[in-house]
């Protein structure tokens, strides 16, 4: 414990590995947006103790098992430290268990082991999690590796302190080996979808022989048994502990073998103590955090941008082990086999094409390129890409965005691996129906003989479908040509690319949902959520035309028309009609409240909006609402987020903001421009080149650009290219109080559209 007190007191930079490194690791937050419940979001997180994208974390838990909230800021008391793979608590967990001390009594069920604690007395960090547990007079300690964790336990004076295992319900085993010190067993417990044969195997040492030793089912004990398989399996160990002795644990899992969890924990600890696990653990979260470093913020600038840059670094999380022989293999959730390779689950695509994608692109590549070949692996086992992988196909959400993330990684230069196999995945879930809603294109039929998914065919939210099928079809052309695809193949997405222009109601300017017959839905309440739109409403999904703007200005009538459209989002009163819900949805609440009119932060479809004043000559808007956006709706605290995180994505987006640009079209080679939030930003890229970008007159007052220089010459378009930032950049940003309404007013400077591609 003082050794790792010594640690949080290291220079502000260290070496790593003979890098010099900024300690950046600290500056992050694990609790932001932990104070949510399902009827308001404010994160929806939880405080995860593990390493940049690895296949186990960690967390305490206060909710009791099976509830999606595990932990909430608003809890006192914690049942148990929790192996988790959740990523978000509406999709719920897998490849749980859970371990606890106790002292005194036996006690073993969750509610009777919870014990009381505070937040006065907790120290959360990427790498490191302590808190005291007072019914128990326990101090706990966790670090993490992508496979193991350490524990350590400090106890009181006791002839009667116990670490309890609970392997949760649905059916699991455990195993208490006293002679080793050991305890193993396995959870069979998921919450999404179909995971055949699915198996949580994990194995535990311990450093301190066990007095006693005794299984446990349900709320009884197994009196003599050391080996269980029930519906609900735990262990108790027991033994004396003098005031102030630690007990260590080291914690392994796998989802192929009890002996894989013993490779991958002999792997990743070894002979490592706590101290060395945690020191090692730190050392990665700052390499990985160190790709971006900014300066010139406040600190609670800072602490935001490096809690959100924490958080767009788990998902979609590790699922491949390395064998007794170095071989990567992983457990396929499709037909319950070890197969060989890469695979990763815990996200949806529905949210993270928009930005998280596109930030590993840009920040993280080889990772991305990694998860590009797990995606193959998908295809291959389970016959289609996942558009939510939990981590099997899981019936929820809309669109096949799996397209553009396919699609953006190719066309951003990701290489290596095979990306024939991926496109015709694409073409397989452009035009097919999946086994599951969720899965290809629900309503393909109707979609590709009408050119829109119908309002009246029974299949919900139809036009969000529709106009997302659109986007991703322009992803599927921009790949196809890249591959040299045919002409027709080529043509054809192309053409289905523009059909979002058959749900554009000129009498309105909105998008609506269409019948079969080719006549509009009536009535039609632009402000109604659902129906014929994805958790929003027409004022949300109208501007859902990423890839062709300049034909959705048009539509509109022209660019003041849209200037004023855009304007009208925020000017509007947050009113709604919850009526096809049947009540208020924890996403309307939080547009309600958030006092910023029809604009919807807290979920994903209107994330890109402010982006589009860019497109229309008006540039300066972009930097006034990103900057409000960034100022009011994101804090470093415990109710920090406006809306769920969702798996890096609103994380992202604050990210990419900060820095001054913004993704909107993924599958094209831009960003369009906002304005920097720090007077510096340093990105260094995997290819060893950076990006540098400076405003050092930027403050909250001087928040609009009067002129910018990109590697020493002046710059007026409101677009970056990714080709150009991937050879290294400086960029200048001369900042000032007032909006400037010359730069990046002409035609010539918008971003890309395909209505002006040519």
């Amino acid at each position: 414990m003082k050794l790792y007190l010594s640690l949080l007191l290291i220079a502000v930079s260290t070496f790593v590995y003979g890098q010099q490194v900024n300690n950046l690791a600290d500056y992050v937050n694990p609790l932001m947006g932990s104070m949510s419940r399902p009827d308001l979001s404010n994160g929806n997180t939880y405080p995860a103790i593990a390493l940049p994208w690895g296949m186990n974390t960690w967390t305490p838990q206060t909710g009791k098992m099976g509830d999606g909230w595990q932990y909430t800021f608003d809890a006192d008391k914690i049942r148990g430290f929790k192996q988790t793979h959740q990523p978000s608590p509406w999709m719920n967990d897998y490849g749980q268990f859970a371990i606890m001390p106790v002292t005194g009594r036996l006690k073993f069920d969750q509610d009777a082991r919870a014990s009381w604690f505070s937040h006065k007395a907790e120290i959360s960090k990427p790498y490191y999690y302590q808190v005291y547990l007072a019914d128990a007079d326990v101090t706990t300690e966790i670090t993490p590796t992508e496979r193991a964790a350490q524990f350590r336990f400090t106890f009181p004076k006791s002839d009667s302190s116990f670490i309890v295992v609970d392997a949760f319900d649905k059916g699991s085993y455990i195993k208490i080996l006293p002679q080793q010190r050991k305890i193993i067993g396995y959870s069979t417990k998921y919450s999404r979808g179909k995971m055949t044969g699915f198996k949580n195997y994990f194995v535990i040492y311990l450093d301190k022989p066990f007095d006693l030793a005794q299984a446990w089912h349900g709320k009884t004990v197994a009196d003599g048994a050391l080996e269980l398989t029930s519906d609900h399996s735990g262990a108790i160990i027991g033994f004396k502990t003098r005031k102030g002795e630690q007990v260590h644990l080291k914690v392994s899992s796998s989802f192929i073998s009890v002996e894989q969890a013993e490779i991958n924990l002999k792997r990743e600890l070894g002979g490592d103590s706590f101290d060395a696990t945690c020191q090692k653990a730190k050392a990665v979260w700052n390499q990985t955090l160190n790709r971006i470093v900014v300066d010139g913020g406040t600190i609670d600038q800072m602490r935001t941008f490096y809690s959100c840059l924490y958080r767009a670094l788990f998902f979609p999380n590790k699922l491949y082990e390395l064998d007794a022989e170095n071989k990567i293999v992983h457990y396929s959730p499709y037909n319950g086999k070890v197969m060989a390779g890469r695979l990763f689950g815990g996200t949806g695509f529905w949210d993270t094409f928009r930005a998280l994608y596109p930030f590993l692109n840009l920040v993280y590549p080889s990772i991305n390129k990694e998860m590009q070949e797990g995606l193959i692996n998908d295809y291959k086992e389970g016959g289609w890409l996942p558009e939510w992988s939990s981590p099997g196909y899981a019936d929820i959400m809309v669109g096949n965005n799996s397209a553009s993330v396919v699609a953006e990684a190719y066309l951003k230069g990701l290489r290596g691996y095979d990306i024939n196999t991926l496109y015709e995945a694409l073409k397989h879930g452009a035009n097919n129906e999946g086994p599951i809603s969720a899965v290809g294109r629900y309503g393909v039929k109707y979609y590709n003989e009408l050119g829109y998914v119908p309002y009246d065919v029974k299949i919900d939210e139809n036009a969000a479908r529709t106009l997302e099928y659109a986007y991703d079809d322009f992803a599927i052309y921009q790949l196809a040509k890249a591959l040299n695809k045919p002409k027709a193949e080529i043509e054809l997405y192309k053409k289905r690319s523009q059909n979002y222009r058959n749900l554009f109601d000129p009498a309105t300017g909105l998008m609506r949902g269409k019948n079969k017959n080719g006549q509009f839905q009536s009535p039609f309440n632009p402000l109604k959520w659902g129906d014929a739109f994805t958790e929003g409403n027409s004022w949300h999904y109208s501007w859902s035309v990423f890839h062709d703007v300049q034909g959705l200005v048009n539509l509109m009538g022209g660019k003041q028309k849209f200037a004023a459209k855009l304007d009208s989002v925020f000017s509007l009163p947050p009113i709604f009609d919850d009526s096809y819900y049947g009540g208020v949805i924890h996403e309307i609440r939080e547009m309600q409240i958030m006092n910023m009119g029809q604009y919807a932060h807290g979920n994903q479809p209107i994330q890109h909006m402010i982006y589009l004043y860019n497109y229309v000559g008006k540039p300066w808007k972009t930097q006034y609402w990103a900057r409000e956006v960034m100022n009011r709706l994101y804090k470093p605290t415990p109710d920090g987020y406006c809306g769920d995180e969702d798996n890096g994505q609103t994380s992202a987006w604050y990210l990419f903001s900060a820095m001054g640009f913004y993704p909107v079209c993924p599958a094209s080679d831009q960003y369009v421009l906002g304005a920097p939030l720090f007077k510096k930003v340093t990105l260094s890229l995997e290819n060893g080149k950076k990006v540098m970008i400076s405003a050092p007159q930027n403050s909250d007052t001087n928040r609009y650009i009067r002129a910018l220089q990109v590697n020493g010459k002046a710059y007026g378009h409101n677009w970056l290219s990714h080709e150009s930032l991937m050879q290294g950049a400086t960029i200048k940003a001369d900042m000032v109080a007032a909006p400037y309404t010359i730069r990046g007013s002409q035609p010539k400077d918008y971003p890309f559209s395909m209505s002006t591609a040519n």
